[in-house]
Order: structure tokens, then sequence, then C-alpha cells
């Protein structure tokens, strides 16, 4: 497989390095975590040639002995190299029973540079508070972004082309490597089906996932519509699948802890509050909606809106969903003292359709930037104060 540099990820490993906490990678399955790992481990080998790494694969067959944490401890301890820095990764640590009874016993002893990775429902940040009880810090990886995903592609040159493609098979590059539609969207299909009924199926101990399958299958179909597990619930049972709201909230959550989906709050932007009623939904990368659902619904306007929340976030922005009066404005992202309002928009060039976009961002009354993002094929401009950029281009940082 085509290996693709991610240098944001890796200047971030790179920051934190022999920093005394617990690096944890996270991210949804396949979403590149194992090889960025194993590039910051060679980035390590060639500016610091006398480390002593200790990398422990739990996917590998020759470390399943390792998989109970007492012998995971004396493996590490036994690797020790005393006067050398001493670097240790350790990929899909949740498949060692107890592993954070040796990741804390290992910290506590300030000997190691410790950086453990994990993608299911053993490794959350609700819980990771819980499981370490030293000091962590969270590097969180997303599939891959649309520029990431050009790079891959680097033989096509037309970016248009490049979306569309994008906006269908996603950024699970794992799937890159399948020739025929079928296969490739079989392979998102058999990572999705592991994250419910391995991972959360086993964390949650799920008699059936049945239900949780139809709430995946319907929370897909409608990312970036307002929902609540209220009326999400009585679209279930009206579809047959008896599902009562706290189930439903319940089971949205392990989804999300999960990666799956990435909820996203209302903001009233006048009121300057968040709001307690209904919340968005976005897939953690788009070519997941197409591996499920296929054509059926597509919506290429709530597709590219789910590309820009995951942007965004990817981006380091806290994102929510903006309301003003009646009115929806896209995205409020801040970052630090930054702040932009962003709406978007698979297509502009109806005049209603324009209007329905700008609108809103024409009665917020700061001073702060405000963006309409779509397909429009052209350089950014400028309407009433707000830039009007290509969305392929945003995405590429070009605009």
């Amino acid at each position: 497989m085509k290996y693709i540099e991610r240098p944001g990820y890796m200047q971030r490993l790179t920051d934190l390095r022999d920093t005394p906490d617990i690096k944890v990678i996270t991210g949804v399955r396949k979403s590149g975590k194992s090889e960025l790992v194993k590039a910051f481990i060679r980035r390590i080998t060639e500016t610091e040639p006398e480390a002593n790494i200790i990398f422990v694969d739990f996917c590998a067959p020759k470390h399943e002995k390792l998989k109970e944490y007492h012998a995971l401890y004396e493996h590490i301890e036994s690797n020790y190299v005393s006067g050398r820095k001493n670097y240790v990764f350790i990929d899909e640590a949740q498949l060692c029973k107890n592993f954070e009874v040796a990741i804390n016993s290992l910290h506590t002893s300030r000997k190691y540079d410790l950086y453990i990775t994990g993608s299911n429902a053993f490794l959350l940040s609700s819980d990771l508070a819980t499981l370490f009880t030293g000091r962590y810090i969270k590097i969180h990886v997303f599939p891959f972004s649309f520029a990431e995903f050009c790079r891959y592609y680097a033989d096509e040159k037309d970016t248009a082309k490049l979306f569309d493609d994008y906006i269908i098979k996603g950024g699970l590059a794992g799937s890159y490597e399948y020739r025929t539609e079928r296969d490739r969207t079989d392979y998102i299909r058999d990572v999705l089906g592991t994250i419910i009924k391995r991972d959360l199926a086993t964390q949650h101990r799920l008699p059936d996932t049945a239900a949780l399958e139809r709430l995946t299958e319907f929370m897909t179909d409608n990312v970036s519509r307002l929902t609540s597990p209220n009326n999400i619930s009585d679209m279930l049972s009206a579809g047959g699948v008896p599902a009562n709201h706290k189930t439903v909230g319940s089971y949205i959550k392990y989804l999300c802890d999960a990666y799956v989906f990435y909820s996203v709050r209302r903001y009233d932007i006048r009121g300057k509050k968040y709001l307690k009623t209904s919340v968005k939904y976005y897939l953690s990368d788009a070519g997941i909606r197409f591996a499920g659902l296929g054509r059926r619904n597509l919506d290429y306007g709530r597709m590219c809106e789910n590309i820009v929340a995951i942007e965004l976030m990817r981006r380091g922005y806290d994102v929510c969903v903006g309301k003003l009066y009646q009115k929806e404005v896209d995205f409020v992202a801040t970052r630090g003292d930054e702040k932009i309002y962003i709406q978007v928009s698979d297509d502009i060039s109806l005049k209603e359709t324009y209007a329905r976009e700008y609108e809103p961002l024409l009665k917020i009354k700061d001073a702060y930037p405000k963006l309409i993002l779509a397909n429009t094929r052209h350089p950014t401009y400028d309407y009433e104060g707000i830039e009007i950029h290509n969305l392929a281009d945003w995405l590429l940082g070009k605009s």
C-alpha cells in the first residue's frame, strides 16, 4: 500500500516527544494509527539512533504471549536499556487484559516515553481518566482528509473529479487497495461490522446487535440533520425495531465513543449559549455512508456538510451548529480567540439557494469571518463581506 506522509500528526507526536505524559493515539478503526506510529518510530531511529525502542504489536502472533499484563510488564522491563532513552510503543493495547495496570506501573517508574494506540471501546476518551493514574494526552487520528486523498491519487489532476470521488470513497485508506467498488465497499462494511459486532457488543455485553445496526443505518442516512433520541426511537419503532429513547441514547453514545459518529451541539448565536434540544451527528468518514447505503437518498449537500464538519475538527476547531432567530448557520467554529461562521452547500448557482445561504450570515453583526463553502469551481470572491470559497480549494488549504 502506498504510504502518505501525515505531517500534522507527525508534528504533534514530535512536539510531545520526551514529555512525561502517556501519549494515547486514538481514532476510528483503520484510520491509520498503526502506520503513523511506525512512521514515528522511523523518525526516532533516524534522528536518535542510540534510542532504545520497545514495540509491542498485539496484532502480531509473536506477541500473543504478552496479552496478560504481568507478561507485558516483564517483557518491557527486560528490554529496558540503562543510559539510553527508552521509548515504548504498544499497538492495540486493549487486547492485553488489564493493560492499564502495566502502563501505570511503567509510567510511575519514569523510565519510559510511553505511546499506546487503541481504536475500540476499551480506549475511549471518556474512560481514560479511570484507566490511567498518571497524566495522559490524547492524539486523535481521523481518516484521510481530502488533501491526503489527493496526494494518494496524485496522478489525477482534476480537483473536481477527485472531490466527487472522495465523497464516495472516503478516507479509510485501506479500501483504496481494492480495484472494484464492490470490494472497496465490502472492506468498509467489514470495518464497521467489526466495531459494532465485536468492539461494542463485547464491551457493553449486548445480547444482539440488531437494534444497534438499525440505529447505525438510520443515523448514517440522516447525517447533518437535527435529531434526538426521542424522535429516533419513534422512527425506529415505526419501522418495526422496538427501541426506547434511553436505549437509543446509550447506543448513540457507544457509536460516538467508538468514533463512528461525532455529535455537534446547537449554539444560540444571539443569546451566546448552548441549547439543550437536538444535536447533529456526523460520520467520521464519508465513505461509510456510501458503503452502507449506496446512492439511496444520497444528498450531496449534506455529505459536503459532513466533510466540512470533520475537517474543522481535524484542524482543531470546536464545532457547533449556530441558531439565529429561526435561521440556522451550519457551523460556528472556534479555536482559541478565533471564530468563523460557515455555511456549506453543494450548489449555489440558483439565486434562491444562494440567498438562503448568505441571509443568516448577514444577520450576524459581529466582525468575525463569515464563509460560504460550495462547489463553485471559481476562485474565492466576496459578497457583502462574506467570503465565497470553492469547497475543494478550501479543503486543500488553497483559499
